[in-house]
C-alpha cells in the first residue's frame, strides 16, 4: 500500500513572522500524531525562507521542499538554484514543471524532465507536476497531454522513474475555485498509473500520484478515498493551518 503524501506549496506567499506563525500552528495539530506511518506532510516554500523553515521543521514530521531547482550543477546561472544548494538545507523535495512555470517561464516538457533528473541525481524526490488546460480538456486532449508531459520525464530518467512523486494539476482547476470531480481526477490518475506500468511495473506501484486542482478541507476526503489518488499538492489551502490540517487528517 502507497503511503499517502500531503504536500503544501506555498507559491510565492509568506513572510518570517507568517511563516513561524503557520508552521506552529501546523507542528502543534500534527502533535502526538501517529498517522505518519501512512502519511507524509512536506511544505514546499520559496527559497527566501528555506533557512527559516528548516530550522522551524527540524526534528519534526514535516519534510521540506522547494518550488523549483536548476537542471545545472553549478555555474553562471543567475538566479536558478542547485540541487547541492537545496541538500545543504535538508530539501526532501522539488517541485519541477508545475503548470505556472511552464505558462509563465516557459519550461518544456524536455526541461521539465532534466530538472526531474537533476533532483533524483541529488536524493531529492521530484514532485512532477502535469496538467492539462481548459481548452485541451474540452478538445478533448486531456490524455495525449499528461501522457506527453509524462514521457518525457520517463525518457529522460529511465528506472529512476520508480523514485519520482506525480501530481496531476488540471490548469484549470488551479486558483480558479473549480475542481475536478473524484470521477474525473481518478480517471486522469488512472491513465497516469498505466503509463507508469508500461514503463516499470516496479514504478505503477510505488509512485504516489498527487492531486494538484484546488484539494481543499470540503473535498479532500473524496478525492482521496479515489484508488490512484495517493494525496495531495495543495495550493491555498496549504497557507490556513486549520485547512492543511484537516487535508492531512482526510489523508489517514
Amino acid at each position: 500500500m502507497r503511503k499517502k503524501l500531503i504536500a503544501g506549496n506555498w507559491k510565492m506567499n509568506g513572510s518570517l513572522a507568517d511563516n513561524e506563525l503557520l508552521c506552529k500552528a501546523i507542528l502543534a495539530g500534527l502533535a502526538g500524531d501517529d498517522g505518519s506511518q501512512t502519511t507524509a506532510v512536506a511544505v514546499c516554500t520559496p527559497s527566501a525562507y528555506l533557512s527559516q523553515l528548516k530550522n522551524l521543521l527540524t526534528g519534526s514530521k514535516i519534510s521540506l521542499g522547494s518550488q523549483d531547482i536548476s537542471s545545472h550543477d553549478k555555474g553562471a546561472f543567475t538566479g536558478e538554484i542547485s540541487a547541492a544548494m537545496l541538500k545543504e538545507f535538508g530539501v526532501r523535495y522539488a517541485i519541477v514543471g508545475h503548470s505556472e512555470r511552464r505558462q509563465y517561464h516557459g519550461e518544456t516538457d524536455t526541461l521539465v524532465a532534466l530538472k526531474a533528473k537533476a533532483a533524483l541525481a541529488a536524493g531529492i524526490t521530484p514532485i512532477v507536476c502535469v496538467g492539462e488546460s481548459l481548452a485541451e480538456r474540452e478538445a478533448g486532449k486531456t490524455e495525449e497531454v499528461v501522457k506527453r508531459q509524462l514521457a518525457a520525464v520517463i525518457h529522460e530518467n529511465g528506472h529512476c522513474i520508480s523514485e519520482i512523486v506525480l501530481a496531476y494539476e488540471p490548469v484549470w482547476a488551479i486558483g480558479t475555485g473549480k475542481t475536478a470531480t473524484p470521477e474525473m481526477a481518478q480517471a486522469v490518475h488512472s491513465v497516469l498509473r498505466a503509463q507508469l506500468h508500461a514503463a516499470s511495473p516496479v514504478a505503477a506501484e510505488r509512485v504516489q500520484i498527487l492531486y494538484g486542482g484546488s484539494m481543499n478541507a470540503a473535498n479532500a476526503v473524496s478525492l482521496l478515498a479515489c484508488s490512484d489518488i495517493d494525496g495531495g499538492l495543495i495550493g491555498g489551502a496549504a497557507l490556513k493551518a486549520a485547512d492543511f490540517l484537516s487535508i492531512v487528517a482526510a489523508a489517514k
